[in-house]
Formats: C-alpha cells, sequence, structure tokens
C-alpha cells in the first residue's frame, strides 16, 4: 500500500472523483481510473473495463442528464472507500434495463445505492455498484 492509498488520501480522493461524477466530467472520472479499472453495476447487469468504461458511464450520463448523487456515508480504510449514496434524476431518455425499456417519463426519481471502491496508487481499481433497481423500476412504471 502507497501513501496514495491511505485512508486520508482516499477521503480527499474519493471526494474529488464524486465531485467529476456530479459534474458528468468524463475526463476527470477517467483520470481517476486505474486502465484495466472494472466498472460493475451488479444490480443492473452491466460491466465495462479498462477503455470501455469511458462509454458506458457516457450512457449513464446521456440517459440520465441531471443525474447527481447525495453521499450520505462513506467508509475509507486503508485502499478501500465504500460509500452509501442517493441519486436523483429526469427521465428524460430511455432507459432499458435488460428486457425492460422505459421510454421517457419527465418523472424526477430517486434511488439509493452503494458502492465498493478499491484504490491502487491512488487510483480506482474497481467500482462495484449496488443500486435499488426496483425503486428505479417502480418509479417509471414498470412494476407495480
Amino acid at each position: 500500500m502507497t501513501d496514495a492509498d491511505s485512508p486520508a488520501a482516499l477521503e480527499a480522493a474519493i471526494g474529488r472523483y464524486n465531485d467529476a461524477w456530479n459534474a458528468h466530467d468524463l475526463d476527470a472520472i477517467m483520470a481517476m481510473h486505474a486502465s484495466d479499472m472494472v466498472f460493475e453495476n451488479h444490480t443492473a447487469h452491466e460491466s465495462a473495463q479498462g477503455e470501455e468504461v469511458r462509454g458506458h458511464v457516457g450512457a449513464i450520463f446521456d440517459t440520465w442528464p441531471d443525474i447527481r448523487f447525495e453521499g450520505r456515508r462513506t467508509y475509507c480504510r486503508d485502499g478501500l472507500v465504500v460509500q452509501e449514496w442517493t441519486a436523483t434524476a429526469t427521465h428524460e431518455n430511455r432507459m432499458t434495463r435488460g428486457d425492460l425499456v422505459a421510454e421517457p417519463t419527465g418523472r424526477t426519481i430517486t434511488w439509493d445505492g452503494l458502492d465498493v471502491i478499491p484504490f491502487e496508487d491512488g487510483l480506482v481499481k474497481r467500482k462495484d455498484v449496488y443500486s435499488d433497481s426496483v425503486s428505479i423500476l417502480r418509479q417509471l412504471g414498470l412494476l407495480n
């Protein structure tokens, strides 16, 4: 472990990373990733690695152009950040989850999630996302 992976360093790093997500700044997000970084949304069954992550994150911003994340709790340990968040976004574009497709509703929705983010040498190695997809689907009228 390097000093860049200490709890204090990761607390600062995750703040910058979250700011880049809320600014939809793909260049800043990608600059904080290790070259072989893996992004995996386990509840949406989506995964991307390395440079593919740029397109995946860009697609999130395309689907939810005003998406914002509000942190609820953040835990920083040597080489690891775990954070709980609430997302808010307007459903302005088509959203797909597996075989389900939701055409734009114009509804502003919120959902909770949790990220498990291992770091290596101060860079994000993985981002494992667990989000409340059922809540999203209910708010968009795809589930009762």
